[in-house]
């Protein structure tokens, strides 16, 4: 398994596994790889370090947990989505309007998420209803593996 590094033309880097260097030029060269935060399919592969097995390394002394090795911008984004995207109800076209009865006590509160138009979310901006957009990633718009 080949573990390389991608980036997209608009600077997401990311990882991609391949069986082989074979495998990953068959797949780009068909469109096959995308930038999971904006959907790219213009990659290119950067250069990486080899990963050296040299045996059992002894146990690190205890210390403060570290940031995961993939803490990059784009994956916290990520994990900043799936969050929302967990602790909110999808309320799709209604969402103008639960944000509204919400607001104005005739529904309980909650957390919600959907879609609105420009003039929609500033109409409820207007009206002192805070929102904002949260553009979803194209790798959480589908189940992931």
């Amino acid at each position: 398994m080949k573990v390389l590094n991608l980036q997209c033309a608009h600077g997401h880097g990311f990882e991609g596994w391949f069986a082989s260097n074979e495998a990953f030029d068959t797949q780009l060269a068909s469109g096959l790889v995308e930038c999971p935060i904006c959907g790219d399919t213009v990659i290119t592969k950067l250069l990486t370090a080899p990963r050296l097995n040299l045996g059992n390394p002894k146990p690190p002394a205890e210390t403060a947990p570290a940031a995961p090795a993939n803490d990059t911008p784009e994956a916290r984004l990520l994990r900043a989505v799936r969050e929302v995207l967990a602790q909110t109800e999808d309320v799709g076209e209604r969402f103008a309007d639960e944000a509204r009865r919400m607001h104005y006590g005739e529904i309980e509160e909650r957390g919600i998420r959907g879609q609105a138009s420009r003039e929609q979310a500033q109409s409820l901006r207007d009206e002192g209803i805070p929102v904002f957009s949260l553009p979803v990633p194209p790798a959480l718009k589908e189940t992931l593996q």
